[in-house]
């Protein structure tokens, strides 16, 4: 983990994400306890109140829980959850926008599907 922030999103938000990636690529696994607010703060070094927010999210979308006086664990189902929430928003935030420019552009589906195969191999290279 980074203890960089980006300046141009809500630290609040970034903890959650954090978290959330690490629960998605199993860093934590489910009834795993996920790092105290504590250990968050002394970390990042930052605000208490703002880790609390984030950690709070996560609490009200029921993929972290509390156990009283003992701390907050990854609740059942919460990878399975997570990565459909991030599903949806990949589709909102990059694949409509990606069909609009390349109708634009009279991009077609195969064409689309071949610059992403070749972007991915890059990656594997």
């Amino acid at each position: 983990m980074s203890k960089a922030f980006d300046q141009d999103k809500p630290i609040y938000i970034q903890i959650r994400e954090k978290i959330e990636d690490q629960v998605i690529n199993k860093q934590l696994k489910e009834g795993e306890q996920a790092p105290s607010t504590n250990q968050l703060v002394n970390f990042y070094k930052i605000n208490h109140v703002t880790v609390a927010k984030g950690v709070s999210q996560l609490v009200d979308e029921g993929i972290l829980y509390k156990k009283r006086g003992i701390g907050m664990f990854v609740a059942e189902g919460a990878r399975e959850k997570l990565i459909q929430k991030r599903k949806k928003s990949f589709i909102e935030d990059y694949i409509i926008k990606l069909v609009q420019e390349a109708d634009k552009l009279e991009i077609t589906e195969s064409e689309i599907i071949s610059f992403i195969k070749k972007v991915k191999g890059r990656d594997k290279e």
